[in-house]
């Protein structure tokens, strides 16, 4: 069995500066998100008041659990639960994956209610940049 999948969209995600909760051996700190832009098959923004958790763990390992509101144009609000990991690879490369689902009361975004979605995703300068992919 193989998976399939189309782009859905992309959230470029600004965050504020983090909080440490734990600066512990396996430490916690909680990223604000503060806002970013929705683009592609769905347009909209970010909306401030989420956030990113993270626990650090041993070798340069990154688990991500995030809690946002989107406001797609014109439709509604979609609640953004999103799980997943950031890694330093052995050659160097960072590979930055979390599973998204999406809850929302809007008559005509009802279907991501259904969805599951992956994301690929990349730090930059203005904050956090995810490509989404619905699993089919």
């Amino acid at each position: 069995m193989s998976l399939s999948s189309r782009h859905l969209c992309k959230f470029r995600v600004e965050v504020g500066a983090p909080t440490t909760v734990d600066d512990g051996e396996f430490g916690r700190r909680f990223i604000p998100i503060t806002g970013g832009e929705v683009s592609g098959s769905l347009t909209g923004k970010i909306l401030s008041g989420g956030g990113d958790w993270q626990t650090l763990l041993p070798d340069d390992v990154l688990e991500i659990r995030a809690h946002y509101t989107v406001e797609i144009d014109g439709q509604g609000l979609v609640e953004i639960q999103s799980d997943g990991v950031r890694a330093l690879r052995e050659d160097e490369t960072v590979y930055f994956r979390t599973s998204i689902r999406f809850h929302t009361a809007a008559p005509g975004l009802r279907h991501l209610n259904q969805t599951l979605a992956l994301a690929v995703g990349r730090k930059a300068p203005d904050g956090v940049h995810l490509d989404i992919y619905e699993i089919l």
